[in-house]
């Protein structure tokens, strides 16, 4: 099966817990704290592996998970990192957040990397927080979280030439005689339901060409197949475009040519102003040469001066048509796809947040700077207590409560930890 697009769950692994810890050895009664730190979990990152093809994998397994760092312990002993997780994807997909929709990477070279997620940070040990004042500190820092994400995963596909054109024109008849690619083939619409990729040699060049679904009008907004594979010619130098020049099923060929350029117009301007040869098919079913030269010079009117008569099922002028684009591909570099600034995903700085309430008299903080302060310290115990008040005095919270109104006594609750203000 070919799969071009999944969405995924990755989180990074939670930071280690710091340990409290004080070292009791015979003959060393007050050895003072000797908690180690936490340590950092693992990250998730991708990886662009040239020997997937599909984003098949993702359809079984949808959730990754790195490894938790390890906790603290005495003796200043820190945890262990977390186990870094690695996850394979083909080469030419592009990373997306899903709740923005915005890129985070493009993964198109072999080895490529990005790490989706990093690992929280570890907490500190209780020796961390000893001072000349404080020299038995009986708390510790909590691990950081991990970061978590959904994202999509979609694939388009590294090809140099992209075939194009209505349903049933010839154009996997052109990929199976111009390589070893052996798609299937039938005599009716749709026979292509995926992409298929060939690679082709003219004289001591080789280039890899693309047979994209049949598109059909409606395909940039979604009708038919078309909008699902339009994305795998965006990394196409040039584009073949195949025309049906005989007729047979009552189609007329210079409408289909315009109506296929107003779809790629209406997907991307940047494919739409892609360089174009024009590969005019099936001519040995056409009895009518006029009918060709009118196609012809309508074209060149438009400025398109690259247009072959060719049949594939015949070969006849398939040589030519690939000696020119083999010419073409030359003058134009490979580049990398084009994204703008906007479309690039920004992540946003971590930060614990908190609000302050008023409520029946009370004062209630709530946030994650509280859940994690209160995580950290131990409200028991005197020292413990004065580093708490210490980092509320720091963070501005006392400033913000007396801006409130606070009076000698209230009431300030945080979670399930309630203490008196005094001024």
């Amino acid at each position: 099966m070919f799969i071009d697009t999944a969405k995924v769950f990755v989180k990074s692994g939670d930071g280690g817990n710091g340990s409290i810890s004080f070292r009791r050895e015979k003959y060393i009664p007050l050895g003072g704290p000797d908690g180690g730190d936490g340590g950092k979990g693992g990250d998730v990152i991708l990886v662009a592996d040239p020997n997937m093809t599909t984003l098949l994998d993702f359809s079984y397994n949808k959730k990754f998970i790195a490894e938790r760092g390890g906790n603290g312990s005495g003796s200043k002993c820190y945890g262990k990192d977390g186990e870094k997780l690695y996850i394979k994807v083909p080469m030419g997909t592009i990373v997306k957040d899903l709740e923005t929709s915005k890129i985070m990477a493009d993964l198109s070279h072999p080895e490529d990397q990005y790490v989706v997620c990093r690992g929280g940070k570890g907490g500190k040990g209780n020796a961390k927080f000893a001072t000349p004042t404080r020299q038995a500190p009986d708390f510790a820092e909590p691990g950081m979280p991990g970061e978590e994400r959904w994202i999509t995963l979609e694939l388009k596909l590294l090809a140099d030439v992209g075939l194009l054109g209505f349903p049933n024109v010839g154009k996997s008849t052109l990929l199976s005689v111009v390589s070893k690619a052996r798609p299937k083939i039938a005599n009716y619409h749709f026979t292509t339901l995926k992409p298929n990729l060939g690679v082709t040699s003219v004289g001591d060049t080789s280039f890899v060409i693309a047979d994209i679904p049949g598109i059909i009008e409606g395909a940039a907004e979604g009708v038919g197949l078309g909008l699902d594979f339009l994305r795998h010619i965006e990394r196409t130098r040039i584009l073949i475009h195949v025309v049906d020049i005989s007729g047979v099923e009552g189609r007329d060929p210079f409408e289909d040519f315009m109506k296929i350029n107003e779809e790629l117009k209406k997907y991307s301007v940047k494919l739409w102003d892609r360089p174009q040869i024009v590969a005019a098919n099936k001519s040995d079913m056409l009895y009518d040469d006029d009918v060709f030269e009118n196609f012809k010079n309508k074209l060149k009117e438009l400025g398109y001066d690259r247009i072959y008569k060719i049949s594939a099922a015949s070969r006849q002028g398939v040589d030519d048509l690939m000696k020119a684009a083999a010419e073409l591909l030359s003058t134009i570099p490979i580049t990398e796809l084009e994204i703008s600034e906007a479309e690039w995903f920004v992540p946003e700085e971590k930060h614990f947040t908190y609000t302050i309430r008023e409520e029946e008299g009370i004062f209630i903080i709530e946030g994650s700077f509280v859940d994690r302060l209160l995580m950290a310290v131990n409200v028991n115990d005197p020292d413990s207590l004065k580093y708490f008040h210490k980092v509320l005095k720091n963070k501005g919270i006392f400033d913000e409560l007396l801006e409130m109104g606070i009076q000698d006594g209230d009431t300030v609750r945080l979670n399930d930890f309630e203490f008196d203000f005094l001024l």
